[in-house]
């Protein structure tokens, strides 16, 4: 059954990549007037919409921020995003699936099926509000439409933006009519969107823009935070979705796994190599990409008994070998420490500082047989029950900081707790709770008030938790922590070697590494990874230090990168009605 939801997306994707036609029908011998009268039909329309609007994971994976570096840094951090047109690439000012969606909405009263209509009528409400959402995340103000235009309404072609309030607003009223249309049956794959799907979509989206609001100084950040911890908590309550908790390590079979674990995923995208060629590359872009993690990430990782690693003297300049022992137990399920033994295999892969940084991901790692480009077969997930047990914990703690609700042990206890539990992690606890002068560094905006050591200690675990999965970057968007995603003060920081020589990896009792500035004083013979100061990477301290990515080239962040450029050619054609985003300046002649 797996095969039919992967060819109903591979045909939907083989379509969408026929061209942008935006024509009404959507085959040429079916008129409107004869289609959406079955669920063949509705199903075939809204593949599209699945196909052309969910995440890629060979895309989300790959955005960097300060948790994670690459060889090919993202346009936010170098500043490279541009106001030119909207095919540019960058812009991602495209709104052919919001006619689709529309029209579907249009026409759906021709199924005489009352159950049927009302079903995909509430689908398509759900991938307008998702639809909506990706808008405003990017650029804000944008102009809304519940219609389907023709070439006649130039008032609307024409329009100016709309208030992201209100935008938002229509957003929160799409994922209700959703949430009530929907039938609350899981899908036995997480493929299909359910009532849970547009549930937990409508708390992500209600947190973003809550946070966004209160810590960019807009109004109204309580309305949407309440909406989100509301959301949260009816998932919570109600979906019957727990974590997956099977085996020695949980969270590293999440990721590695062909098949989604649908106890825990709600939502994801599925993928078929071996006989439908439809495959991702995560795990490859991994290697190919030289992706590492950042000293600054590795330092969220508490220590296994709770507290905290940076409270450690001398924690600065400990190496690899010895930071990583005794620590949260999921950091050696998301990167690869000494004794990491790769799927299928029975020796250990030492550490060939292939990384930028040394810390090489292995979440969403499975077997060699995976390496490849276009191998990877796990199924990607979109939305997993962690997150929306972290999506209730802050927006109750941004609540409470708001002083429009209590934050309580027994919130921490039914989210937070539940996901240290899996860890095996002691529980968080708010008697005796005191800020992290670690986290405050990282999150220097953080909320100053009494639940600024709760908050801080939050996003820690989402941090954690969530590492690689496409959210780090809206999330230091949001908390307008934008400056700490850019090397210009914070430098993209890796493992600390205390001096060129001989190092063992993997703890087996041999060498399987060797840096030297000058002179190598291992053989071929030994079989050693040889790596060159200066030359394969470089040191902070010359011949010793942290490793430093990307050391030759530095970044400043400007704060109009947190929105994405209006298009200047959608400006042109409007007449000048679309009006520029902060900081953004392009060729046309409109103010």
């Amino acid at each position: 059954m797996k095969k039919i939801f992967i060819l109903l997306a591979a045909a939907a994707i083989a379509m969408l990549t026929a061209g942008c036609d935006l024509t009404l029908y959507p085959e040429d011998a079916e008129s409107p007037e004869v289609y959406f009268k079955s669920e063949a039909h509705f199903e075939q329309w809204t593949n599209y919409l699945y196909a052309g609007l969910l995440d890629s994971p060979d895309a989300v994976s790959r955005h960097n921020a300060d948790d994670m570096v690459d060889k090919s840094m993202g346009s936010i951090i170098q500043g490279q995003r541009l106001a030119s047109d909207s095919m540019s690439g960058n812009n991602e000012w495209d709104w052919d699936m919001l006619r689709r969606i529309n029209y579907m909405l249009a026409n759906s009263s021709n199924c005489e099926d009352e159950a049927l209509r009302t079903k995909y009528d509430g689908i398509a409400y759900f991938f307008r509000a998702y639809f909506y959402f990706q808008k405003v995340m990017r650029f804000g103000d944008v102009p809304y439409y519940d219609k389907v235009l023709e070439s006649t309404d130039a008032e609307f072609l024409n329009k100016a933006r709309d208030d992201r309030g209100f935008v938002m607003d229509k957003v929160m009223e799409d994922f209700d009519r959703a949430i009530e249309m929907i039938p609350a049956t899981k899908d036995v794959y997480s493929a299909r969107v359910t009532k849970w799907v547009a549930l937990a979509m409508k708390s992500r989206a209600a947190l973003f823009e809550g946070t966004w609001r209160k810590y960019h100084g807009m109004p109204d950040a309580e309305k949407y935070l309440q909406q989100a911890a509301a959301a949260a908590e009816t998932f919570i309550d109600e979906s019957g979705y727990v974590l997956y908790n099977q085996g020695e390590e949980p969270y590293r079979d999440l990721f590695c796994s062909d098949h989604a674990k649908t106890e825990e995923v709600v939502f994801a995208r599925l993928y078929q190599f071996e006989t439908l060629n439809i495959a991702n590359s995560v795990q490859f872009n991994i290697r190919n990409d030289a992706q590492g993690f950042t000293r600054r990430f590795m330092n969220h990782y508490l220590m296994a008994d709770g507290t905290r690693f940076t409270d450690i003297s001398g924690h600065e300049t400990m190496f690899y070998t010895d930071e990583t022992k005794n620590r949260d137990p999921r950091m050696v399920q998301t990167v690869l420490c000494p004794g990491y033994i790769m799927k299928e295999e029975t020796k250990p892969t030492p550490n060939d500082m292939t990384s930028l940084t040394g810390y090489e991901p292995i979440k969403f790692v499975s077997t060699v047989a995976h390496s490849g480009a276009s191998k990877g077969t796990m199924d990607w997930p979109l939305i997993r029950a962690a997150e929306i047990y972290l999506n209730y914990a802050e927006a109750k703690a941004e609540l409470a900081a708001l002083g429009k609700t209590t934050f309580e042990q027994a919130d921490l206890d039914k989210s937070i707790n539940l996901i240290r539990v899996r860890a095996k992690m002691p529980n968080l606890t708010l008697a005796g709770l005191t800020v992290c002068p670690y986290m405050l560094d990282c999150y220097p905006n953080v909320d100053k008030g009494e639940y600024q050591a709760v908050i801080l200690e939050i996003r820690r675990e989402r941090t954690i938790e969530l590492v690689n999965e496409g959210f780090r970057q809206w999330d230091m968007l949001r908390w307008k922590e934008g400056e700490q995603m850019v090397n210009k003060n914070k430098p993209y920081y890796g493992i600390y070697f205390p001096a060129e020589g001989l190092y063992d990896m993997d703890c087996d009792g041999k060498n399987d590494l060797e840096i030297y500035t000058k002179t190598q004083q291992s053989k071929p013979a030994d079989g050693l990874v040889v790596k060159k100061i200066g030359s394969d990477f470089v040191l902070s301290e010359g011949d010793h230090g942290y490793v430093v990515a990307w050391s030759t080239l530095t970044w400043e962040w400007n704060d109009r990168e947190y929105l994405w450029p209006i298009p200047a050619d959608q400006r042109v054609l409007t007449g000048g009605a679309l009006t520029q985003n902060p900081g953004w300046t392009d060729s046309t002649n409109f103010n």
